[in-house]
């Protein structure tokens, strides 16, 4: 990619923009309205600050807005990542039937990495137990008629610390209007093959 391809990708942000990105990075406040409290320490109003983080995200400003939930603080011992072997013209169809599980919160397509990994379909589910997450699956194979999809359950065996993305930097000084820098830092969790 040259500099001209690279420089139409930069998205600029205004110095308003960017103090509602620090004020949403490490999370929304505990509150019944977390963007009525974030607008008063920006002093400006709520659909404002839903507004403008809806703009960010359209324009690719927030690649990813979403929860980081930590599911052990609310009973959720055991985590599972099922990993599909879907034929590629059924991705889409099978990711969005596992998605509307209560139980599933990731479900997302990934490359095949052959010879040795053909699984192309990654969903997360979670449960009480090892053997609640298998009746879950087990459910999910049957309403989602995938039994004849290989599938394997990797349960997570250690957890890591989660956070969301970060897209300001600590003493991040920089003019009005200038590119935000961004990186992606998720949870990341230890997961062990169990067949």
């Amino acid at each position: 990619m040259n500099t001209t391809e690279l420089n139409k990708k930069v998205i600029h942000v205004s110095a308003e923009d960017r103090a509602l990105i620090k004020a949403v990075e490490h999370g929304l406040p505990v509150v019944s309205h977390p963007y009525a409290e974030i607008a008063k320490q920006l002093d400006t109003t709520e659909q404002d600050v839903i507004s403008r983080l809806q703009h960010l995200i359209d324009n690719g400003a927030i690649k990813r807005y979403g929860v980081v939930v930590r599911h052990k603080e609310l009973g959720y011992t055991a985590n599972g990542m099922v990993v599909w072997d879907v034929p590629d013209d059924r991705v889409e169809e099978l990711g969005m039937c596992i998605g509307k599980y209560s139980c599933v919160t990731l479900s997302y397509r990934r490359p095949r990495r052959l010879p040795d990994w053909s699984y192309n379909l990654f969903t997360m589910v979670h449960g009480s137990s090892r053997e609640e997450v298998t009746k879950k699956v087990a459910e999910i194979v049957e309403n989602c008629s995938l039994q004849n999809i290989e599938h394997t359950i990797l349960f997570s065996t250690k957890r890591f610390k989660q956070r969301g993305a970060s897209y300001t930097e600590k003493n991040h000084t920089t003019k009005e209007d200038a590119p935000v820098q961004t990186s992606t830092k998720s949870k990341s969790t230890k997961l062990r093959l169990v067949k």
